[in-house]
């Protein structure tokens, strides 16, 4: 406001008193010129510069009660859906200002006892019955120490970078996570949303805003807890390498202490299993692999039939039925309980030297003992019952040839070339095992497409790099060995990825560890925090902040007698006003605590310290807006009626297959 050393502020405005008495004055020279001895003439230009002085102290005044009112309350920030502004180049963040050395020296005046009479909010009574005390908590100096304040915007290019929102519970995370989908929607950006809750009101703004963007047919709902509406995704039928089938599944399992070497056995068996199912011309899903774990018999003998039909000896049929007549000698412990025609191919197999790596997987599980074999395998089969069971199997489980099941099947590869609007909800409160399951197998599908798309393109050749936003929404339910490639590696496929969390403490438990932690932490580049309840949590973004000089005024007086007996002087008396310099945090973790809800602290571009507040959706009157979700499963189920979705195979996965049985044999040694 001025460039003394201390600005001020929190004082009684006493430029309004000499901003009165010049009005007076002028008044006085203007209409009884002769009160003043001024002649006519002189008289208008006296009067002129009282004025003038009257306006620039009024003005003056006029911001030191605007700052002190911006202390004491809270303004609500509103927005209609139709005003929100979307440019190509820029996202926009809200209303606020760059923090400086100055807001941390105003903050800090903020806090002396003198000051606390200037921060204490209005209240409602006869002088003011229009007051309404504000509902968002917080302290409001940690926005009103500047009074200008203007649109923020982050740069596009910085979201390839990625950006990390942290915020506790009811602050705003979410309706913050509607503003950023809603400008990704609009500008025609490929959206995918992850909400583990299945929050409806965050349902309702992306189908709403999918609507308003002429992109309602590029909507594609995706909800564990509403399997009759809610499109088909096969979680391990898409990959790169069949290696990541066993390894989606795997991850799953717990892999402390003993439990290690049981998910190595799971993965192993369970990479068996995928093989098999690849070779054999078949999309693996989770139906077919938990029924071959609990019996591998059926799929060992297709397997052997199919290969000794391309490979084998002419006899080869012939040879088997003798041996399984052969009553030569009982089973041995290896076979008890095996079916006699399997123990008669696994027999000759081991006679004739027939190698392939894809049938030796088979025939050495095969030759487990049953018992233990169920045992070894024993950790992984609670989780396929749950993901098997009930109408969710269905959704992960697609049977593409059931014509009768209109509700679409999607990939992702899909949904990026068609350029889609997707939400994901996991219904984490029904059943969090499954939850993350599916989620961390999505996370998995993604970074291969994202190898995909960095090899070949999107369209099978190189070409312009798609813009993927993909938003993750208490994401430390998600969070797994799939998330961290995703942030490291797959910006430059055109992944955007913005997380939402409670503290960073839940991610660490999450992952296990704290090294990966930091590891995910550093692969974020924006921060986004609203108001935390964990120090930990707020010290990531304020040790990242420089150190800055703030100036103390100390107030000191003092009284000496004067010790001269012939003197005329008594005592001598000084009062002052003593400025000092120190060096103290640019912002602290207890302001981060006590932030008012819906507002911000932001780590953008390179480290510069914004303050936002956001904008609040104002869907009064939205006529895009659904009332329910059950007008959403409605118009979901018009769409699948009137929109027969392909029930084909992708063409891609013969590809895919081809290549995997290609490969196999390699596989098996990496």
């Amino acid at each position: 406001m001025n460039r003394h050393p201390l600005e001020a502020l929190l004082r009684p405005p006493v430029e309004l008193w000499s901003t009165a008495v010049a009005v007076a004055m002028a008044a006085i020279a203007l209409f009884t010129p002769w009160a003043l001895l001024l002649p006519r003439g002189v008289n208008a230009v006296a009067a002129a510069l009282l004025l003038l002085l009257a306006l620039v102290r009024a003005r003056q005044g006029w911001g030191v009660l605007r700052y002190q009112g911006n202390l004491r309350r809270l303004r609500r920030y509103a927005l209609r859906t139709d005003d929100l502004p979307v440019i190509t180049q820029q996202l926009f963040l809200g209303r606020g200002f760059r923090w400086t050395q100055k807001h941390t020296q105003r903050l800090r005046d903020t806090h002396r006892t003198e000051a606390q009479r200037y921060l204490q909010p209005p209240r409602r009574g006869w002088r003011n019955p229009w007051v309404t005390p504000p509902d968002a908590g917080g302290n409001a100096a940690l926005h009103g120490v500047e009074p200008v304040e203007k649109p923020v915007w982050m740069a596009l290019g910085e979201r390839v970078g990625h950006t990390l929102i942290l915020g506790t519970t009811r602050v705003g995370k979410t309706r913050f996570a509607e503003l950023m989908i809603s400008q990704d929607i609009r500008r025609g950006d490929t959206v995918i949303v992850f909400d583990p809750k299945g929050d409806a009101e965050l349902l309702r703004r992306v189908y709403a805003e999918a609507k308003r963007s002429g992109r309602e047919r590029q909507f594609i709902l995706f909800h564990l807890g509403h399997p009759e509406v809610s499109a088909r995704y096969n979680a391990i039928g898409n990959f790169s390498r069949i290696t990541e089938v066993a390894t989606r599944i795997a991850n799953q399992l717990p892999s402390e202490g003993n439990s290690a070497a049981f998910k190595e056995f799971a993965w192993r068996f369970v990479n068996i299993i995928a093989r098999a199912l690849v070779a054999l011309g078949r999309r693996p899903d989770y139906q077919q692999v938990r029924r071959y774990i609990n019996d591998i018999e059926p799929l060992f003998i297709e397997y052997a039939h199919a290969f000794l039909a391309r490979e084998g000896p002419t006899d080869w049929r012939a040879a088997i039925i003798a041996a399984g007549q052969s009553k030569d000698r009982a089973p041995a412990g290896a076979f008890r309980g095996r079916h006699p025609d399997a123990i008669a191919l696994a027999r000759y197999l081991q006679v004739h030297d027939l190698f392939d790596p894809v049938l030796e997987g088979l025939a050495s599980a095969f030759k487990y003992d049953k018992t233990y074999f169920d045992k070894i395998v024993s950790s992984v089969g609670p989780l396929m019952e749950k993901l098997t069971t009930g109408p969710i199997a269905e959704l992960i489980s697609p049977n593409y040839s059931i014509e009768a099941d209109r509700r679409p099947i999607f990939d992702w590869l899909e949904v990026i070339r068609s350029n889609a609007v997707v939400y994901v909800g996991l219904d984490a409160l029904s059943d969090s095992t499954v939850a993350s399951a599916v989620g961390n197998s999505m996370f998995a599908d993604l970074v291969s497409v994202a190898g995909h798309i960095y090899k070949h393109g999107v369209d099978g050749a190189t070409s312009t790099t798609p813009s993927i936003s993909l938003h993750a929404d208490e994401f430390n339910e998600l969070i797994g060995d799939e998330f961290v490639p995703l942030l490291s590696k797959a910006g430059g496929a055109g992944f955007q990825v913005t997380a939402y969390t409670q503290t960073w403490s839940d991610v660490e438990a999450r992952i296990g560890s704290r090294a990966k932690a930091g590891q995910v932490a550093g692969n974020f580049n924006t921060l986004i925090m609203l108001r935390v309840k964990e120090l930990a949590t707020a010290e990531m973004l304020t040790d990242q902040l420089s150190r800055v000089e703030v100036i103390s005024l100390t107030s000191v007086s003092g009284v000496d007698d004067s010790s001269e007996p012939g003197s005329a002087v008594d005592f001598t008396s000084r009062n002052e006003d003593r400025l000092s310099v120190s060096e103290v945090p640019m912002l602290t973790p207890a302001e981060l605590v006590a932030l008012p809800k819906g507002q911000a602290f932001a780590l953008l571009e390179g480290g510069a310290l914004w303050k936002l507040r956001m904008p609040l959706p104002d869907a009064h009157d939205d006529p895009l807006m659904a009332a329910n979700f059950a007008e959403i499963a409605a118009a979901m189920t018009r769409a699948y009626l009137t929109h027969v979705p392909p029930r084909r195979e992708p063409e891609s996965w013969w590809r895919v297959a081809a290549d995997a049985t290609d490969a196999v044999g390699a596989a098996e040694h990496d």
